[in-house]
């Protein structure tokens, strides 16, 4: 009975530290539809625009300004992490591309915008 539960509470250590948890932004954007969208991965950094033109990361308005910074002082820590802007399909269109600019200028490798699949 006792190797059988401490290879129960092996298991569990184990799941409990190759769990990846998800950042969210912390808003609720309605992303635009596509047919070419694929899941990426799960280590990213998740920067929302709102319809009322709002920059969020991490539940904060962090503004135009504040995404370079953020970017730049999150990929010192890893290169390749993708930046995935959740843009609500409202969102003025010249805002997102500042976005995408701010950045590409911090560094950022892969930057990419969540849809919502196309369901068919």
């Amino acid at each position: 009975m006792s190797p059988m539960i401490d290879c129960v509470f092996i298991l569990l250590i184990f799941f409990i530290v190759t769990t990846t948890f998800v950042e969210e932004t912390g808003v609720q954007v309605d992303k635009p539809q596509a047919a070419s969208s694929v899941q990426l991965e799960k280590t990213s950094i998740l920067i929302a625009l709102t319809a009322k033109g709002e920059v969020v990361y991490a539940k904060r308005d962090i503004g135009i300004g504040g995404v370079q910074p953020l970017v730049k002082r999150l990929c010192q820590q890893d290169e390749q992490v993708p930046v995935i802007i959740q843009a609500d399909a409202a969102a003025p269109s010249g805002l997102l591309v500042r976005i995408i600019d701010e950045a590409k200028l911090a560094g950022a490798d892969k930057v990419s915008l969540a849809t919502s699949a196309v369901k068919r």
